[in-house]
């Protein structure tokens, strides 16, 4: 994956490395290998170690939505030689091994919780060589369930602190984004 030059946030490099550990992550689950969110609107809060919060992000989902966005994290897998997800109970730990650009991103990851409601995860990636002159990122991220979608929203409508909504699934569909993707591999 490959960090757009220009994003649309006071932190940029929060939201790239966000974006980053999150895809390798998901790229190394399938929509069978992680537990199912609940539909509705969640709140999803990442904090990077050593980078102030951008604050919670909302993201109004359904079954389709939701799968869609895992279908389209494991066509990464490709770009991975190691992929374990071990559900246990409330508990899912994570650990991959990811071609990203030009470095090779490991990660390790525990989610606690229940995903109908909320759950927590801690995430630990690093990169040999290091991603943009970075080495290892720590992620952590606080996710609950708000309830049914706000009047007006639609699945795939995500809400950024002092960057706005965007709707990822149409997003996904701008061929400008469609080209960066094939070129992120």
């Amino acid at each position: 994956m490959k960090c757009p030059s220009r994003l649309p946030s006071r932190h940029p490099r929060l939201a790239c490395i966000v974006t980053l550990a999150t895809a390798t992550l998901l790229g190394a689950a399938s929509a069978a290998d992680m537990p199912k969110r609940k539909p509705g609107l969640w709140e999803v809060n990442a904090q990077m170690a050593g980078v102030p919060s951008a604050g919670p992000m909302q993201q109004c989902i359904d079954q389709t939505t939701d799968d869609l966005m895992q279908q389209r994290a494991s066509a990464q897998k490709q770009n991975c030689s190691v992929i374990e997800i071990k559900p246990q109970g409330n508990r899912v730990s994570v650990h991959s091994v990811c071609k990203v650009q030009n470095s090779t991103a490991t990660t390790d990851a525990v989610f606690v919780g229940a995903f109908d409601s909320a759950y927590k995860g801690d995430m630990l990636t690093r990169f040999n060589p290091p991603l943009n002159g970075m080495s290892e990122s720590k992620v952590n991220i606080d996710a609950r369930w708000l309830g049914p979608c706000k009047p007006g929203q639609k699945p795939g409508d995500v809400v950024m602190p002092n960057v706005g909504g965007m709707n990822i699934n149409e997003m996904m569909k701008d061929p400008r984004v469609q080209e960066m993707m094939k070129r992120q591999k």
